[in-house]
């Protein structure tokens, strides 16, 4: 169940990194949605208890509250002695929506122990005219921070940011 809230708490993150005023955290909303039933669709579905995982395959869309994730690939590794995910990885055209806020990347690692997600293969955070660019997008959750790198060899990152405006002070 905690799919959700990583896909809710990454899309509060970014949208607190890409705002002007950075005034939304993970909270209660966060928290709430993370109890909501989760749905999910895929072409197919493999479920090993050997290796504790389950691989949904082809057209993959997860869905919780208003967190919406799309993926060709997704795999939960899950642990028998805590019954929890410990990761999930997605892969292939990941993108990941809530309220106007959107997250795209090659592959996406969620490490639930850690609450830490790396976006990469080209990751891209966007909400509104907002935009963060980069080779890898880790999001560490509970800190509320995230940290952008560029490709090896020199790849740069790129931040496009709309500010909101000041007002100026009416003349005398």
């Amino acid at each position: 169940m905690r799919i959700g809230r990583f896909a809710l708490g990454l899309l509060l993150v970014a949208a607190a990194a890409l705002s002007a005023r950075g005034e939304e955290k993970p909270g209660a909303a966060a928290r709430e949605a993370g109890t909501l039933p989760i749905q999910i669709t895929a072409d197919r579905l493999n479920a090993d208890s050997g290796s504790d995982s389950l691989t949904f395959e082809g057209n993959v869309v997860a869905r919780q509250g208003d967190v919406t994730m799309h993926a060709n690939r997704l795999r939960a590794e899950y642990s028998r002695r805590t019954k929890s995910i410990e990761r999930i990885e997605a892969e292939g055209a990941v993108r990941f929506l809530q309220e106007g806020r959107e997250a795209l990347s090659a592959r996406a690692t969620f490490y639930n122990l850690e609450q830490r997600v790396v976006f990469s293969g080209g990751a891209t955070l966007r909400q509104g005219e907002n935009t963060i660019r980069g080779e890898a997008i880790t999001v560490y959750l509970q800190e509320n921070r995230a940290v952008v790198t560029g490709a090896d060899g020199g790849g740069r990152v790129e931040a496009v940011i709309h500010p909101k405006g000041i007002r100026e002070a009416p003349k005398p």
